[in-house]
């Protein structure tokens, strides 16, 4: 009877090791596919192709308007070739890299400073709740007002200068920078914060380790919410507030063409703000949106 008790045992062991190692190849096979590398023609079917596609069509839709008379008013809407020339000579003439640098430099500057500011904001408004209660409704309400009436009273303030532009773009950038990270904070599920007390990781330990890293969606959400409205603030101060000793960024240059009734300005300038826009987003905050989602196992690779 032992022994039949024994060869029982042995036999569930042996099977309960097979599903373990089943378990284990399953997973290595999963991390496998996770990890390697997509086809090249994949990745420009999926990831490149699309974009100039849309790229190509709104050139040819904008080259139609023009060649076929739709608006036959160039001073209204200038031709691409047109825009493209104005670009050229730009570039030939050793200017577009300095417009695109002035603007650049003002705006991840001011964002920097937006994210000293706006971070242990956030953290404060989440973590104490009378100052939530307090200034919680203020922060959501310079958020949604537009950045552009900040303008006139930071030139009041602090005259046409670089501060001016730099108190424009933390009105602007640190409410949404604070508010990413307290909606991030809310959704930080409460056992993870009463796992991280039984462990010993109270006050700034807990924060550092277990808030911030829960708390990481919803702020990396925030910064890239933050970075569109200090460029957008920035370009608004450039616009409004313009003077010769700021340089020419590109909200100056926009402002230019317009004061010159250059509608091929206006639109180089307008082209040259949106490709920034978009290569800022591409280069820091998908990349980061992505490695977020991807620890957290909410993104997977195809």
């Amino acid at each position: 009877m032992a022994s039949t008790d024994t060869t029982a045992k042995d036999a569930k062991g042996g099977a309960d090791a097979n599903d373990l190692a089943g378990l284990e190849a399953g997973l290595d096979a999963l991390e496998t596919r996770q990890q390697a590398r997509r086809p090249w023609r994949q990745t420009f079917v999926q990831k490149v192709l699309p974009p100039v596609l849309a790229v190509a069509l709104v050139l040819a839709v904008w080259q139609a308007l023009v060649s076929f008379r739709i608006v036959d008013d160039p001073t209204k809407l200038p031709s691409p070739g047109a825009v493209w020339s104005v670009l050229r000579d730009a570039w030939l003439e050793g200017e577009l890299l300095g417009y695109i640098w002035t603007s650049v430099s003002r705006g991840l500057l001011g964002f920097f400073f937006a994210l000293l500011i706006g971070t242990p904001l956030g953290l404060l408004v989440a973590r104490v709740r009378f100052v939530r209660a307090a200034i919680g409704p203020i922060l959501s309400g310079l958020q949604s007002l537009p950045s552009v009436a900040w303008v006139p009273p930071a030139v009041i303030w602090l005259g046409l200068n670089n501060q001016m532009m730099y108190a424009v773009i933390l009105l602007g950038a640190v409410p949404s920078i604070a508010n990413g990270l307290v909606s991030g904070v809310s959704q930080v599920p409460p056992l993870f914060l009463r796992a991280g007390r039984t462990l010993g990781a109270t006050g700034l330990k807990g924060t550092w380790h277990i808030v911030l890293p829960a708390a990481l969606p919803g702020y990396v959400a925030g910064l890239k919410q933050g970075w569109a409205f200090s460029w957008r603030s920035l370009m608004a101060a450039e616009i409004i507030a313009s003077f010769p000793d700021l340089g020419i960024g590109l909200g100056q240059l926009l402002e230019n063409g317009r004061n010159a009734s250059d509608m091929a300005m206006v639109f180089e300038a307008i082209l040259l703000i949106l490709t920034v826009g978009i290569a800022i987003d591409l280069l820091i905050f998908s990349p980061l949106e992505r490695w977020v989602l991807r620890s957290r196992g909410l993104l997977v690779k195809d």
